[in-house]
Protein backbone atom coordinates (compact mmCIF):
# COMPACT_ATOMS: atom_id res chain seq x y z
CA UNK A 1 0.00 0.00 0.00
CA UNK A 2 1.21 3.50 -0.82
CA UNK A 3 1.65 5.39 2.43
CA UNK A 4 2.31 9.11 2.35
CA UNK A 5 4.00 10.89 5.23
CA UNK A 6 3.44 14.38 6.60
CA UNK A 7 -0.21 14.53 5.53
CA UNK A 8 -3.74 14.19 6.96
CA UNK A 9 -5.67 10.98 6.27
CA UNK A 10 -9.47 11.16 6.57
CA UNK A 11 -10.49 7.59 7.37
CA UNK A 12 -13.99 6.08 7.28
CA UNK A 13 -14.79 3.57 10.03
CA UNK A 14 -17.62 0.98 10.27
CA UNK A 15 -21.14 2.16 11.08
CA UNK A 16 -21.90 -1.20 12.67
CA UNK A 17 -20.48 -4.33 11.09
CA UNK A 18 -16.75 -4.46 11.81
CA UNK A 19 -16.26 -6.48 8.64
CA UNK A 20 -16.77 -3.24 6.69
CA UNK A 21 -13.46 -1.83 7.96
CA UNK A 22 -11.15 -1.89 4.95
CA UNK A 23 -7.61 -3.36 5.13
CA UNK A 24 -6.28 -0.05 3.81
CA UNK A 25 -7.98 1.91 6.61
CA UNK A 26 -6.57 -0.44 9.24
CA UNK A 27 -3.05 -0.17 7.84
CA UNK A 28 -3.21 3.63 7.65
CA UNK A 29 -4.31 3.86 11.28
CA UNK A 30 -1.49 1.52 12.31
CA UNK A 31 1.17 3.57 10.51
CA UNK A 32 0.24 7.19 11.28
CA UNK A 33 1.77 8.96 14.27
CA UNK A 34 -1.50 10.19 15.79
CA UNK A 35 -5.24 9.66 15.32
CA UNK A 36 -7.70 12.50 15.97
CA UNK A 37 -10.90 10.86 17.24
CA UNK A 38 -14.36 12.09 18.17
CA UNK A 39 -14.49 10.06 21.40
CA UNK A 40 -11.37 8.35 22.77
CA UNK A 41 -13.36 5.71 24.69
CA UNK A 42 -15.53 4.77 21.71
CA UNK A 43 -12.67 4.71 19.21
CA UNK A 44 -10.40 3.04 21.72
CA UNK A 45 -12.55 -0.10 21.60
CA UNK A 46 -12.43 -0.13 17.80
CA UNK A 47 -8.66 0.33 17.68
CA UNK A 48 -8.12 -2.34 20.33
CA UNK A 49 -10.22 -4.83 18.32
CA UNK A 50 -7.93 -4.37 15.31
CA UNK A 51 -4.71 -4.24 17.37
CA UNK A 52 -4.07 -0.62 16.46
CA UNK A 53 -1.84 0.95 19.13
CA UNK A 54 -1.46 4.42 17.61
CA UNK A 55 -1.94 7.27 20.15
CA UNK A 56 -5.25 9.17 20.04
CA UNK A 57 -6.28 12.75 20.68
CA UNK A 58 -9.87 13.90 21.10
CA UNK A 59 -11.24 16.20 18.42
CA UNK A 60 -14.97 16.92 18.69
CA UNK A 61 -17.44 19.71 17.98
CA UNK A 62 -16.62 21.51 21.23
CA UNK A 63 -12.83 21.72 20.81
CA UNK A 64 -12.16 21.39 17.08
CA UNK A 65 -11.57 25.08 16.42
CA UNK A 66 -9.13 25.31 19.32
CA UNK A 67 -7.17 22.14 18.54
CA UNK A 68 -7.09 22.15 14.74
CA UNK A 69 -4.08 24.46 14.48
CA UNK A 70 -1.97 22.55 17.03
CA UNK A 71 -2.76 19.23 15.30
CA UNK A 72 -1.70 20.59 11.93
CA UNK A 73 1.50 21.96 13.44
CA UNK A 74 2.42 18.35 14.20
CA UNK A 75 2.13 17.58 10.47
CA UNK A 76 4.24 20.62 9.60
CA UNK A 77 6.86 19.29 12.03
CA UNK A 78 7.00 15.96 10.18
CA UNK A 79 4.26 13.78 11.65
CA UNK A 80 1.43 12.02 9.81
CA UNK A 81 -2.10 12.22 11.22
CA UNK A 82 -5.40 10.47 10.66
CA UNK A 83 -8.92 11.70 11.41
CA UNK A 84 -11.80 9.36 12.30
CA UNK A 85 -15.27 9.88 13.76
CA UNK A 86 -17.30 7.58 16.01
CA UNK A 87 -18.74 5.80 12.98
CA UNK A 88 -18.82 6.26 9.22
CA UNK A 89 -17.15 8.94 7.14
CA UNK A 90 -15.78 11.99 8.99
CA UNK A 91 -17.36 15.39 8.21
CA UNK A 92 -20.70 13.84 7.14
CA UNK A 93 -22.73 15.19 10.10
CA UNK A 94 -19.56 14.61 12.15
CA UNK A 95 -16.63 16.82 13.24
CA UNK A 96 -13.63 17.50 11.01
CA UNK A 97 -14.64 20.32 8.67
CA UNK A 98 -12.50 22.98 10.34
CA UNK A 99 -9.49 20.69 10.53
CA UNK A 100 -9.68 19.70 6.85
CA UNK A 101 -10.40 23.26 5.72
CA UNK A 102 -7.43 24.64 7.66
CA UNK A 103 -5.19 21.84 6.38
CA UNK A 104 -5.99 22.73 2.79
CA UNK A 105 -5.45 26.43 3.49
CA UNK A 106 -1.99 25.56 4.83
CA UNK A 107 -1.18 23.46 1.76
CA UNK A 108 -1.17 20.20 3.72
CA UNK A 109 -2.14 17.16 1.68
CA UNK A 110 -5.48 15.61 2.68
CA UNK A 111 -6.02 11.97 1.64
CA UNK A 112 -9.45 10.29 1.91
CA UNK A 113 -9.69 6.60 2.80
CA UNK A 114 -13.28 5.73 1.76
CA UNK A 115 -15.57 3.36 3.58
CA UNK A 116 -18.91 3.12 5.32
CA UNK A 117 -21.38 6.03 5.25
CA UNK A 118 -24.97 5.69 6.50
CA UNK A 119 -26.19 8.25 3.96
CA UNK A 120 -24.89 6.31 0.95
CA UNK A 121 -25.79 2.91 2.41
CA UNK A 122 -29.40 4.02 2.91
CA UNK A 123 -29.65 5.53 -0.57
CA UNK A 124 -28.32 2.35 -2.18
CA UNK A 125 -31.07 0.21 -0.66
CA UNK A 126 -34.04 2.60 -0.48
CA UNK A 127 -35.37 2.23 -4.00
CA UNK A 128 -35.78 5.99 -4.41
CA UNK A 129 -34.15 8.00 -7.24
CA UNK A 130 -30.43 8.47 -6.62
CA UNK A 131 -29.42 10.47 -9.70
CA UNK A 132 -30.09 13.62 -7.70
CA UNK A 133 -30.49 13.87 -3.94
CA UNK A 134 -30.19 16.45 -1.18
CA UNK A 135 -28.66 15.58 2.18
CA UNK A 136 -30.03 17.71 5.03
CA UNK A 137 -28.28 16.01 7.95
CA UNK A 138 -30.09 16.42 11.27
CA UNK A 139 -33.19 18.62 11.35
CA UNK A 140 -33.48 21.26 14.12
CA UNK A 141 -34.46 19.88 17.51
CA UNK A 142 -37.09 22.56 18.16
CA UNK A 143 -40.46 21.95 16.53
CA UNK A 144 -40.91 25.42 15.02
CA UNK A 145 -37.49 25.50 13.38
CA UNK A 146 -37.89 21.93 12.19
CA UNK A 147 -41.21 22.65 10.46
CA UNK A 148 -39.79 25.82 8.93
CA UNK A 149 -36.90 23.90 7.40
CA UNK A 150 -39.24 21.22 6.07
CA UNK A 151 -41.45 23.91 4.51
CA UNK A 152 -38.43 25.25 2.64
CA UNK A 153 -37.96 21.79 1.10
CA UNK A 154 -41.59 21.21 0.14
CA UNK A 155 -41.13 21.82 -3.59
CA UNK A 156 -37.78 20.01 -3.94
CA UNK A 157 -38.07 17.39 -6.67
CA UNK A 158 -34.92 15.50 -5.63
CA UNK A 159 -34.74 12.68 -3.07
CA UNK A 160 -34.35 14.18 0.41
CA UNK A 161 -32.17 12.46 3.02
CA UNK A 162 -32.12 13.18 6.76
CA UNK A 163 -30.45 11.78 9.85
CA UNK A 164 -32.70 11.65 12.90
CA UNK A 165 -32.33 10.70 16.55
CA UNK A 166 -34.57 7.99 18.05
CA UNK A 167 -36.25 10.28 20.57
CA UNK A 168 -37.41 12.71 17.85
CA UNK A 169 -38.41 10.30 15.08
CA UNK A 170 -42.14 10.33 15.99
CA UNK A 171 -42.32 14.13 16.01
CA UNK A 172 -40.35 14.40 12.78
CA UNK A 173 -42.60 11.95 10.92
CA UNK A 174 -45.67 13.84 12.18
CA UNK A 175 -44.20 17.14 10.96
CA UNK A 176 -43.35 15.60 7.59
CA UNK A 177 -46.92 14.44 7.18
CA UNK A 178 -48.15 17.94 7.93
CA UNK A 179 -45.77 19.58 5.44
CA UNK A 180 -45.42 17.03 2.63
CA UNK A 181 -48.75 15.23 2.94
CA UNK A 182 -49.61 11.81 4.37
CA UNK A 183 -49.19 10.04 1.01
CA UNK A 184 -45.63 11.21 0.23
CA UNK A 185 -43.48 8.08 -0.13
CA UNK A 186 -40.60 7.64 2.30
CA UNK A 187 -38.08 5.09 3.58
CA UNK A 188 -36.91 4.59 7.16
CA UNK A 189 -33.50 2.90 7.39
CA UNK A 190 -32.45 1.98 10.92
CA UNK A 191 -29.34 0.35 12.43
CA UNK A 192 -27.70 -0.14 9.03
CA UNK A 193 -25.20 -3.03 8.92
CA UNK A 194 -26.07 -3.98 12.51
CA UNK A 195 -27.93 -6.97 13.94
CA UNK A 196 -31.35 -5.31 13.91
CA UNK A 197 -31.02 -3.56 10.56
CA UNK A 198 -34.43 -2.46 9.26
CA UNK A 199 -35.34 -0.79 5.98
CA UNK A 200 -39.04 -0.02 5.59
CA UNK A 201 -40.77 1.93 2.84
CA UNK A 202 -44.28 3.34 2.58
CA UNK A 203 -46.34 6.49 2.75
CA UNK A 204 -45.45 8.89 5.57
CA UNK A 205 -48.73 8.10 7.33
CA UNK A 206 -47.97 4.37 7.22
CA UNK A 207 -44.42 4.78 8.52
CA UNK A 208 -45.62 7.08 11.28
CA UNK A 209 -48.19 4.53 12.47
CA UNK A 210 -45.61 1.75 12.35
CA UNK A 211 -43.09 3.71 14.45
CA UNK A 212 -45.77 4.78 16.94
CA UNK A 213 -46.88 1.18 17.41
CA UNK A 214 -43.45 -0.42 17.79
CA UNK A 215 -41.01 1.03 20.32
CA UNK A 216 -38.17 -0.98 18.75
CA UNK A 217 -38.36 1.29 15.70
CA UNK A 218 -37.53 4.23 17.92
CA UNK A 219 -34.07 2.91 18.76
CA UNK A 220 -30.64 3.19 17.19
CA UNK A 221 -29.29 5.24 14.31
CA UNK A 222 -31.94 6.36 11.79
CA UNK A 223 -31.80 7.61 8.21
CA UNK A 224 -35.01 9.03 6.72
CA UNK A 225 -35.37 9.29 2.95
CA UNK A 226 -38.20 11.16 1.29
CA UNK A 227 -39.40 11.02 -2.29
CA UNK A 228 -39.08 14.36 -4.06
CA UNK A 229 -42.04 16.47 -5.10
CA UNK A 230 -43.44 15.74 -8.59
CA UNK A 231 -41.53 17.77 -11.16
CA UNK A 232 -43.53 20.58 -12.64
CA UNK A 233 -43.63 21.11 -16.38
CA UNK A 234 -41.20 23.95 -17.05
CA UNK A 235 -43.58 25.19 -19.74
CA UNK A 236 -46.67 25.01 -17.54
CA UNK A 237 -48.78 28.09 -18.04
CA UNK A 238 -49.42 29.44 -14.57
CA UNK A 239 -52.34 31.75 -13.76
CA UNK A 240 -50.25 34.94 -14.00
CA UNK A 241 -48.95 34.00 -17.46
CA UNK A 242 -52.42 33.17 -18.72
CA UNK A 243 -53.71 36.46 -17.39
CA UNK A 244 -51.05 38.35 -19.39
CA UNK A 245 -51.96 36.37 -22.50
CA UNK A 246 -55.67 37.11 -22.13
CA UNK A 247 -55.05 40.85 -21.70
CA UNK A 248 -52.86 41.03 -24.80
CA UNK A 249 -55.34 39.02 -26.88
CA UNK A 250 -57.90 41.78 -26.40
CA UNK A 251 -55.97 44.19 -28.62
CA UNK A 252 -53.32 42.18 -30.51
CA UNK A 253 -53.33 39.48 -33.18
CA UNK A 254 -52.97 35.96 -31.79
CA UNK A 255 -49.36 35.43 -32.94
CA UNK A 256 -48.20 38.81 -31.66
CA UNK A 257 -49.96 38.34 -28.31
CA UNK A 258 -48.30 34.93 -27.83
CA UNK A 259 -44.87 36.33 -28.71
CA UNK A 260 -45.14 39.28 -26.35
CA UNK A 261 -46.52 37.07 -23.58
CA UNK A 262 -43.51 34.77 -23.98
CA UNK A 263 -41.12 37.71 -23.55
CA UNK A 264 -42.95 38.88 -20.43
CA UNK A 265 -43.51 35.53 -18.67
CA UNK A 266 -40.67 33.30 -19.90
CA UNK A 267 -43.08 30.58 -21.05
CA UNK A 268 -42.34 29.17 -24.51
CA UNK A 269 -44.05 31.00 -27.35
CA UNK A 270 -45.24 27.74 -28.90
CA UNK A 271 -47.00 26.78 -25.66
CA UNK A 272 -48.64 30.20 -25.36
CA UNK A 273 -49.70 30.18 -29.01
CA UNK A 274 -51.44 26.83 -28.53
CA UNK A 275 -53.19 28.16 -25.44
CA UNK A 276 -54.17 31.32 -27.30
CA UNK A 277 -55.85 29.19 -29.99
CA UNK A 278 -57.82 27.38 -27.28
CA UNK A 279 -58.92 30.70 -25.78
CA UNK A 280 -59.99 32.01 -29.17
CA UNK A 281 -62.06 28.88 -29.82
CA UNK A 282 -63.69 29.25 -26.41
Amino acid sequence: MDFHKQCLYVVATPIGNLGDFSPRAIEVLQRVDLIAVEDTRHSGRLLQHFAIQTPMQALHEHNERQRADSLLQKIEQGQTLALISDAGTPLVSDPGYHLVRLAREKGIRVIPVPGACALIAALSAAGLPTDRFRFEGFLPAKAGARRQQLESLKQESVTLVFYESPHRIEETLADMQQVFGAERQAVLARELSKTFETIRDGALAELSQWVDADANQRRGEIVLLLEGAPQQDEDEIKPDAERVLKILLRDLPLKQAAGLSAEITGVRKKKLYARALELKED
